[in-house]
């Protein structure tokens, strides 16, 4: 799943970062080892395989030495499936709590499980504190231990709903209607210019970047992905940027950021797929947001809708005169 909602084998297992001054001079291959845990070994396949970039530009070569304020990326491999230790420390904001799931208002900033470079305080470490049996689902073998109960999840970046599941039942139907594209998932997202059209569908497969492997891209041989929009309102100050209603029809990796910057209008600070920064956001914060996710109840077939409003941080770039 994906910022948009499935989970691929690719599961933004990414580093992405601006090299420090501490990090400055030293090795590629000994930078990935300190910063991800592995052998340099293993960092040395990595950069081989040509999932490492630096500035946009596929690095190779392990003892090329990175320098202050480049941009690295590198995609890493998925860690070793192990359970994930429960902590009660991580805040979970439950919106609505049933015996079969949960569906939780996810924080910016917040990474929903363990992968590299995140191991700790992820959402899942704070929702085996509150519900310790969804871990039952991955020792029966439902799912992923490093995922216990999720059934799809946000990007790093993106705020908003998001369901859990608690039951065996909960985690099958849900899973199912995920698949069989019965859910209804809505964003917000402010995009860069003025778009057109007042409503429209981008419907174009996705699949990884030829050129550069820790992006995605449309693609012809990707996999389907379609995007429905409309346009809220269109801002001019302090520049152009329009505010849309986002309906995900399918979920794929970066599916609503790829598809908007494909159209001409990427995600307002979107750091991989954009080209402006808005310093009125952090700087690992871009504009888009979780508003609401409908489903049918796993047991009873009641429609359940959930809500949440557009976060304080994101409601800055949005003037007081535009109505939801």
């Amino acid at each position: 799943m994906s910022d948009d909602d499935v989970i691929d084998a690719f599961d933004g297992e990414v580093l992405d970062l601006v090299v420090p001054g501490t990090l400055d001079e030293i090795r590629l291959d000994r930078v990935l080892a300190l910063l991800t845990g592995l052998s340099r070994s293993e960092t040395n396949d990595i950069i081989a395989s040509g999932a490492v970039t630096l500035d946009d530009k596929v690095i190779v070569k392990s003892s090329t030495p990175v320098r202050e304020g480049r941009h690295l990326v590198a995609v890493l491999p998925a860690p070793a499936s192990v359970n994930v230790e429960a902590d009660p420390n991580v805040a979970v904001d439950v919106v609505l709590d049933d015996v079969d799931f949960a569906v939780v208002n996810k924080s910016p900033g917040q990474v929903v499980h363990p992968g590299a470079g995140h191991r700790d305080g992820t959402l899942v470490a704070g929702l085996l504190a509150l519900y310790p049996q969804m871990r039952d689902l991955s020792d029966e073998g439902l799912c992923d231990p490093l995922r216990p109960g999720i059934v799809h999840r946000l990007d790093k970046g993106t705020s908003g709903v998001l369901v859990v599941a608690k039951t065996p039942e909960g985690f099958s139907n849900l899973s199912v209607q995920l698949a069989e594209r019965l859910m209804e998932r809505t964003y917000y997202g402010m995009v860069e210019g003025h778009v057109a059209e007042e409503r429209g569908v981008v419907d174009a497969p996705i699949g990884r970047s030829t050129r550069t492997p820790t992006l995605m891209a449309v693609r012809s041989d990707g996999r389907a992905a379609r995007t429905g929009y409309e346009v809220i309102a269109r801002i001019e100050r302090p520049h152009a940027m329009t505010l849309l209603r986002l309906q995900l029809d399918t979920g794929r990796t970066h599916q609503i950021r790829v598809h908007l910057a494909t159209i001409g209008h990427p995600v307002v600070n979107d750091p991989r797929y954009g080209h402006r920064r808005d310093k009125r956001l952090p700087e690992d914060r871009f504009f888009l947001h979780s508003t609401t996710l409908a489903f049918a109840h796993p047991r009873s077939d009641e429609w359940i809708t959930t809500s949440v409003p557009l976060p304080p941080d994101l409601r800055v770039l949005v003037p007081e005169s535009v109505e939801f």
